[in-house]
């Protein structure tokens, strides 16, 4: 029902119980006062009483008391009380709200940068480095909300595998078809991987951009030099996290001809990740094991999170309109009753 149109004043739905019940009360402690129309109706009446008892005697030719035509002189009294109680309610000012949440997030970009050389298939993690870190990886996308997300895999060369995007489903597929034959170049060219990223973000307007750099070696390819990269990423308001993957020493890779495993060495360039972090204005991590790599994408994830942002808008429609004019009809008619032949009306 709509206040605002005079034709629905006259529905009965605002006097229905659950109408009541449905609002919220912006003057509630009013209602108490509901009690102060039949009081004053008792009051008048007993005062009226003390100062003209009546003896009521039964004579030959009055109106019986039990006709039932003798009850429409309280009609008036019904109507005042009426009409004091749709004041009060009024007063009350019975209202509804309807709110509206709108929630919107301020997204950050990330750009992951992944190693897929052949050293990632050495096997300290399980089943190798490479498919640790692509669970890894799938799992980071898959907790993230509202952020853009790219990704960037190299080996001697640098390919820019997906651009920043919300489809979580299609990068998630697209990192689980990550494989070794993807690359024909060989070696591990860092400083290109960091440029491809960069390149990558250089349009991006988000007030975040961030680029995850894990690796497990020493770059030894391609012809852009790490730390130029990495100055690069940072005037352009980049920050970079990089995750050094692996053991440094003996590691398992693969069996021999007998099914014995076979171990080779490893090693990291640890300096070169430490220096692009800090120029990047971000974090070093070493991941030596699968538990390690997850618990350090789980620290990226909570360092950077998405402002969520929220607005409400709250509409509140009033209803003692309606109750007021309610009360103000059955005064007008109360006024009207109680001197014509109701005249017996204990107000008179």
């Amino acid at each position: 029902m709509n206040p605002n149109n005079i034709s629905d004043f006259f529905s009965l739905f605002w006097f229905l119980p659950e109408t009541f019940q449905s609002y919220d009360w912006e003057n509630i402690w009013a209602l108490h006062l509901l009690w102060i129309a039949p009081l004053v109706m008792g009051l008048r009446k007993f005062v009226k009483f003390l100062k003209n008892p009546v003896l009521e005697l039964s004579l030959p030719g009055t109106v019986s008391q039990n006709n039932p035509w003798t009850y429409l002189r309280l009609i008036p009294g019904v109507l005042f009380i009426l009409g004091l109680w749709m004041v009060i309610i009024a007063l009350a000012r019975p209202q509804k709200s309807n709110e509206r949440v709108e929630q919107y997030t301020e997204g950050i970009d990330i750009m992951l940068v992944m190693d897929i050389s052949e050293s990632m298939d050495l096997q300290d993690f399980s089943p190798n480095r490479l498919e640790a870190a692509k669970q890894t990886a799938i799992d980071f996308v898959n907790g993230r909300f509202g952020d853009r997300i790219g990704m960037v895999i190299f080996s001697g060369e640098a390919f820019s595998l997906a651009p920043l995007t919300t489809d979580y489903k299609l990068l998630t597929d697209l990192v689980k078809d990550i494989t070794f034959n993807m690359m024909d170049a060989k070696g591990t060219a860092i400083g290109s991987a960091l440029a491809a990223g960069t390149n990558r973000m250089r349009e991006s307007e988000s007030k975040s951009k961030v680029m995850i750099l894990l690796s497990d070696g020493e770059n030894n390819a391609g012809n852009v030099d790490p730390i130029f990269a990495a100055n690069l990423a940072a005037a352009m308001d980049i920050k970079i996290y990089t995750i050094a993957v692996g053991k440094d020493g003996m590691v398992p890779y693969g069996v021999d001809f007998f099914g014995r495993p076979q171990m080779i060495e490893s090693y990291l360039d640890e300096t070169t990740l430490r220096d692009i972090a800090r120029i990047g204005g971000g974090q070093f991590f070493r991941a030596s094991d699968g538990n390690a790599l997850e618990q350090i994408f789980d620290q990226i994830n909570t360092m950077e999170k998405a402002e969520i942002k929220e607005s409400r808008y709250k509409e509140t429609v009033d209803f003692y309109r309606v109750y007021l004019f309610w009360g103000i009809l059955f005064f007008l008619i109360w006024m009207g009753l109680k001197s014509s032949f109701f005249n017996n009306f204990l107000l008179d």
